[in-house]
């Protein structure tokens, strides 16, 4: 079987996938986007809900469609048992505050933005979806960052020119953090999915049996 070919099966199988991971991303952006609460107890539950189903995807998607690949499929199943850990986690822990939402999201983002970083950089040679992993593993390793960097005793009231009442704190920071963070990548998996469903027709062999250019 020719690369092309090759590459071709492997796009048929696994295209459902990214775009399955965007929908609980993309519901979890919205929400953020829309709701005036964004207190840490809320960021957590609504990461918490997220993680659950997001890790549930990806390790059915990659138990059952990572099957030419045993490398990557053992490193995504590993990733999807430790988001789920964490969704769970985020869920028993959301009342305990804005410590507990940077400690979970934290550990979440650095162990599973690390996985899946090295998931794609040993995959880049042999695998159509390695850039994928490369870009969500990156995406999501800036998200520890961010949330390390942020000061937890954070404060601003508002007020100024635009007269606008309250107070930003590190909580209100995160959680929009959180949901841009959310919305980025649900869009990056949706065009990273349609792109590899776009690309699964194989080149028509020619007739001495190599692929046409």
């Amino acid at each position: 079987m020719s690369d092309s070919v090759a590459d071709a099966h492997q796009r048929a199988r696994y295209w459902p996938i990214p775009v399955l991971r965007a929908v609980p991303a993309a519901v979890i952006a919205l929400v953020i986007t829309f709701s005036s609460n964004h207190a840490a107890g809320y960021g957590l539950l609504l990461f918490g809900v997220f993680a659950v189903v997001e890790g549930i995807v990806l390790g059915v998607g990659s138990a059952t469609r990572l099957r030419d690949d045993p490398r990557s499929r053992r490193t995504a199943l590993a990733q999807s048992v430790i988001t789920v850990v964490a969704g769970i986690v985020a869920i028993a822990c959301n009342g305990f505050g804005l410590t507990a939402f940077i400690a979970v999201l934290v550990v979440f983002a650095v162990l599973t933005g690390a996985l899946e970083l090295a998931q794609g950089l040993r995959a880049r040679r042999r695998s159509p979806f390695a850039r994928d992993w490369m870009t969500i593993g990156g995406l999501t390793l800036l998200l520890a960052v961010a949330f390390l960097v942020t000061p937890p005793d954070y404060s601003q009231q508002l007020g100024g020119i635009e007269r606008v009442s309250g107070t930003l704190d590190a909580s209100v920071v995160l959680v929009g953090l959180l949901g841009a963070y959310f919305a980025i990548a649900a869009v990056f998996h949706v065009i990273a999915g349609l792109s590899h469903k776009w690309g699964t027709v194989a080149p028509a062999p020619s007739p001495d049996g190599a692929p046409h250019a």
